[in-house]
């Protein structure tokens, strides 16, 4: 094996196994065997420089990966050649399946797979990636200009609340506007989400984003006469599809998650637009926190809170709220951008 390929598969923090694979071009027994075992992980370190996807294909719903030269079907891929590779996203965040193998295509540029497991980008269908997780947190406030937009004072500490799982959406999904409220007073935030990759208890914050998989972007899709209905936000925070992110989930090597341009653009106008270094409490702080209270497990989705320029913050009488056929954009820079439509 060249001294480029060991370069390439060092830096997708792949083991011995990928050696094995280079040489003979198919997987181990050994690492056959791990995949097969359920839930058990066949390499600890999560693959580096990958973002990932679920797509939706005439199969059904299977993992996607980005390359060069499209979306990887690797569902596809491991339907052909039975390689043990993960064929949804979460198997990729949780280290179920044949990583090593998975490695090595992406190692080849996925050279390996036959043109039919490629599919271009803008032809691809985009679903949720990740279908059940165990918790949805969501952090308000977090902000300086939003909370002054909104005439409230600076927290103490991270302001956590919940969506359900039915709230899960994806990229160039569309969300149906409830008609709970007339007129219904519709509000976007963009937001960076997070996606944990490991479980824990009390979190050291200065190693937290050790324990994160990978980033998004996401929209905290909000009712805000629902949500100013009781003290608890969760009404007006948690409609069907309101919580939509992707289209990628980025590996959280590739990022200064302290460092990213985000922006809200909606019908082609840009609504907000700020840095993530901006956050009152950076997700390092949300992690820390959250699992001092609580078990964060591999797969939970965290939103860690929008900017200011929420409609929320207009003065009564610019107020224009969202409506059907509106389009929204997030945009963050490096991660990707998230589109939504409104129904």
């Amino acid at each position: 094996m060249g001294q480029d390929r060991r370069s390439m598969i060092k830096g997708l923090g792949l083991g011995a196994g990928a050696a094995v694979l280079a040489a003979g071009g198919q997987a181990s027994a050994q690492a056959q065997a791990q995949a097969a075992a359920p839930g058990r992980p066949t390499n600890a370190r999560p693959l580096k420089g990958i973002d990932i996807t679920n797509i939706v294909t005439a199969s059904g719903l299977g993992l996607g990966v980005k390359t060069p030269r499209g979306v990887l079907d690797v569902a596809a891929v491991e339907r052909d050649r039975k390689m043990g590779l993960p064929v949804k996203a979460i198997d990729v965040i949780m280290g179920r399946g044949n990583l090593e193998a998975l490695g090595l295509l992406l190692a080849n540029g996925a050279a390996a797979a036959p043109g039919h497991h490629l599919i271009p980008e803008a032809q691809a269908r985009f679903g949720n990636i990740v279908e059940d997780p165990g918790k949805i947190i969501c952090v308000g406030l977090n902000y300086a200009a939003h909370v002054a937009e909104g005439g409230r004072d600076l927290p103490k500490e991270p302001v956590l609340f919940n969506k359900f799982r039915t709230a899960i959406n994806h990229h160039n999904g569309t969300i149906a506007i409830s008609k709970e409220t007339a007129p219904p007073k519709w509000d976007y935030e963009a937001e960076l989400v997070l996606v944990m990759g490991k479980t824990g208890r009390d979190i050291p914050e200065a190693s937290a984003l050790d324990w994160v998989y990978g980033y998004a972007s996401g929209n905290d899709f909000t009712n805000r006469d629902l949500q100013r209905r009781s003290a608890q936000w969760m009404l007006g925070k948690t409609q069907d599809g309101s919580g939509p992110f992707g289209p990628w989930l980025v590996s959280a090597d590739q990022v200064d998650v302290n460092n990213l341009d985000m922006k809200m653009i909606v019908n082609g106008e840009v609504r907000q637009s700020t840095n993530t270094r901006l956050m009152i409490f950076n997700c390092a702080k949300i992690i820390a926190y959250a699992s001092r209270a609580f078990t964060l497990e591999a797969g939970d989705v965290i939103f860690t809170g929008t900017c200011e320029g929420v409609i929320n913050g207009y003065p009564p009488d610019k107020q224009v709220w969202l409506k059907p056929g509106d389009k929204m954009v997030t945009s963050i820079e490096k991660i990707g951008d998230l589109h939504v439509t409104l129904t």
